[in-house]
């Protein structure tokens, strides 16, 4: 199997929630765990250097969605961008943070660089391939010797902004994954086993003798997980890293994305990795303290330097472009007011 980043001892171990206990300046949001270690990363950083902690939880995009709804933190976080209807309804303003890549694993003795398509994993997520062995798995893997081992696909059983990225690949290459399932946080799962957060996914696949599941690239580095390599649209097999991800988040669309919702599902490029996505923050633009709002823009305008930067491709994610980040703090110093003020000046 084909492992090509594994990260040193630091082990990571995702929790729900991280941070010290919380104080009055301290920030608190809520939602997916796809991007879950650089905000820890950046937490940890931001707290060494300004005092200011940062309270996550990561219970997924769909509950992160809903608190910051409700207003019980101060920012939501979503992989899958909010409709824009609910962000109006919801006065709420939309900006990524970070681009990362969702990988498939497996659990799968005796096979190295197992390839697989999107058609192949479509079909196996809904219940059409069953064993290893099946022929349209051995023609992406010719002169491999594939076990007669079933097949055991994991998928998230919470509103996951991550199932939301896998799904949207499935329904851009599978037609009738896309008219029988669709692509959305929740779907009604034709077959598998369900677990919660990536975490859960990352530990069920490596538990069970021929899983297959669907993480973010960190959390397959940190648990040591196989990775399979894709083929892309460009009918390249392509391996899951930095440079694959960093083609694929050259092809979005930033200018013609409204609310800053662009995507990188299998784009075009002989190297891009065809899972690939923004992930995003939900912030009220009518926040109730505007001193708690400002708070969490500083957080992010720390987050978008040079420290933050380079937190982030330490774990494989990669920055936003310098012109994306531009537009994100006009956005912040003209669109979040309080009492009719910004909140926060550049």
């Amino acid at each position: 199997m084909k492992f090509t980043h594994i990260l040193g001892a630091a082990a990571l171990s995702f929790g729900a929630v991280f941070s010290g206990g919380a104080f009055a300046a301290d920030i608190n949001g809520a939602g997916a765990s796809f991007p879950a270690p650089v905000y820890q990363s950046w937490a940890a950083a931001y707290k060494a250097k300004t005092g200011t902690g940062l309270n996550y939880q990561s219970i997924g995009s769909g509950g992160g969605q809903n608190q910051i709804v409700n207003r019980t933190v101060d920012f939501g976080a979503s992989d899958a961008p909010m409709k824009d209807d609910k962000l109006e309804a919801a006065n709420l303003l939309q900006f990524p943070t970070v681009i990362g890549s969702v990988v498939a694993i497996v659990n799968l003795d005796g096979v190295e660089g197992l390839v697989l398509n999107g058609a192949v994993l479509a079909d196996i997520y809904q219940g059409k391939i069953t064993k290893w062995n099946d022929p349209k798995i051995e023609a992406l893997n010719k002169g491999k010797k594939l076990p007669d081992v079933a097949v055991v696909p994991v998928y998230r059983s919470d509103s996951s902004g991550t199932s939301f990225v896998f799904t949207s690949y499935l329904a851009a290459t599978n037609a009738d994954w896309k008219a029988n399932v669709g692509a959305a946080t929740s779907v009604q799962w034709p077959t598998g086993a369900g677990a919660k957060g990536n975490e859960g996914v990352a530990g069920t696949v490596k538990n069970t003798k021929g899983a297959v599941g669907y993480v973010e690239f960190i959390y397959a580095a940190a648990n040591k997980l196989a990775t399979t390599d894709l083929v892309n649209k460009a009918g390249k097999v392509v391996t899951p890293s930095v440079k694959a991800f960093m083609e694929a988040a050259a092809a979005a669309d930033w200018t013609h994305a409204k609310n800053f919702a662009a995507s990188m599902i299998d784009t075009a490029g002989d190297g891009a990795w065809p899972i690939t996505s923004a992930t995003y923050i939900l912030l009220p633009k009518n926040p109730a303290s505007a001193a708690q709002s400002a708070e969490v823009i500083k957080f992010f305008d720390w987050a978008y330097g040079p420290e933050g930067d380079a937190a982030a491709e330490k774990l494989h994610y990669i920055p936003l472009p310098g012109s994306v980040v531009e537009e994100i703090k006009k956005a912040w110093a003209t669109e979040v007011k309080a009492d009719g003020k910004p909140v926060w000046t550049n």
